[in-house]
Parts: C-alpha cells; structure tokens; sequence
C-alpha cells in the first residue's frame, strides 16, 4: 500500500490566527495558499507532505517575521523558492518592495506566474545566484536557504551600511549565532541578535537572528558598486514574460 498522499487540490482552511496576522489581505493570502497547495507541488517547490501544515508552518511562519520590516522598505529575499518569505510579505506588506532572487528556473518561471495570477506589484523576480545580485537595500531575508555563515557573506554585499539581513532559523537560532561570532567579529559588525515573533499569536514562535552590515566591508567583498535596486550583474530582472527560458 503506497504511503504517498493523495493530490491535493487546494490548501487546508487557514487557522484562526491566519485572520488577526493578515487582515484585510487575508483573501489574497488565501489563493497564494491555494497556489502553493497545488501547482506549488506539481511542480516541486513544495512536498507532499507539507499540504496539511501550509499555514502553520510557512505562511503564518513567515507572517510573523514581518514586523521587524520597517515600513516602505525594499527588501532582497535570496533563495526564495516558492517564495518564503518574500512573497508572504509582499502579500502582508504592500508598502515594502519586494526582490525574489532564485537560481532555478523552474522556480523562478512559478514565481513569475504566481505573482501575476495574484496581481502582485510590489514584487520582481531575479534568477540568478546572490552572489551574482548587485543591489543595496536595507533588507535582506532568507529562509531556509544556508548556514548562517554564508548568509553573511551572500547578503552584507547587498545590503546598505548598517543594513539588516533577517534570516528565519529554528529552535537552534542562539546556537547557529554563537557559532557565527568569530566571523562577525572580524567583519566588525555592530550588532546582532535574535528575535523571537509570533509569541501570544501563533502556537510556535518564530525565530530570527538579525545581523546589521557594517559601514565597511572586508577588501573583496563588496560588489554592489553604484548599480541601482534590481539590476543583476550579467542580465537583468526577470517579471512575467520576461523571464529567461532555458537553463544555464
């Protein structure tokens, strides 16, 4: 007897918390859940698995997370995937101006579509590396993506001096920044710390160790130059159509 589960053909209703976290934005919350429930695991960025915990563990997960944004900021999440958290705060937050930067295209080409099945404006899609981003913002989250350590030097790069990198980590957040410190140390950073969002509303509190970028970076590795917001060394911000179709 096969133990896969069965194809799912939307989401499982939103917990109660759901309503209280995402407002007035909640119907849209709703068909982006919809989305991932659906084409978001025929297509890989989801497992099976996580259908009945899509609220729980991802969208409230990463709806917390959006109170350490200051408001009317532009924000780089690298490694998006299927969009956690980026797109959850670009739903929750219309005031924020979302980069979702993913190397696979497959991933980015779902992005794309889902952003435009939800009339999303405040987003835009880069495939590519972070490493390959030339951007600088005050923003920069990831979820899920890498060690705290790479975190660091992918993101400081994109970030304006004294910017924040807000990475979205587990039970194991104090330990995995205790681990960090040397190097954070020889990067001269001024401050780091970690959040704990979501007590009182959710039934799991989120952990986010926030990192701030010094005003200087070591020698070689800063590359965000004076390129604008959004543009990608080597090519150029993909949205709808505009997204390159092979790999490579």
């Amino acid at each position: 007897m096969s133990d896969v589960p069965p194809p799912v053909t939307a989401a499982p209703p939103p917990p109660a918390e759901a309503e209280e976290i995402f407002g007035g934005q909640l119907g849209l919350a709703l068909r982006y859940a919809d989305l991932l429930a659906t084409t978001g695991i025929s297509h890989g960025l989801v497992g099976p698995r996580e259908a009945a915990r899509l609220w729980e563990r991802h969208l409230v997960n990463c709806a917390v997370s959006a109170a350490l944004v200051p408001e009317g900021s532009e924000v780089v999440d690298i490694g998006s995937g299927a969009g956690l958290p980026g797109l959850v705060l670009a739903i929750l937050r219309p005031d924020l101006r979302l980069h979702l930067v993913e190397p696979l295209l497959r991933r980015t080409t779902w992005l794309e579509s889902t952003i435009a099945e939800l009339g999303l404006e405040n987003v835009s899609v880069h495939r590519g590396r972070a490493e390959e981003m030339e951007m600088s913002v005050p923003v920069v989250t990831a979820r899920a993506v890498a060690s705290l350590d790479k975190l660091v030097r992918w993101s400081f790069p994109l970030l304006e001096p004294q910017g924040r990198l807000l990475a979205l980590k587990g039970e194991a957040a104090r330990r995995e920044l205790e681990e960090v410190e040397p190097l954070l140390r020889r990067w001269g950073v001024p401050a780091s710390t970690v959040h704990v969002v979501g007590e009182g509303l959710v039934s799991e509190p989120v952990r986010v160790v926030e990192i701030v970028r010094p005003d200087h970076l070591p020698p070689g590795t800063d590359h965000t130059g004076p390129s604008r917001p959004g543009r990608r060394r080597g090519g150029r911000a993909s949205r709808g159509r505009d997204a390159r179709r092979t790999e490579g």
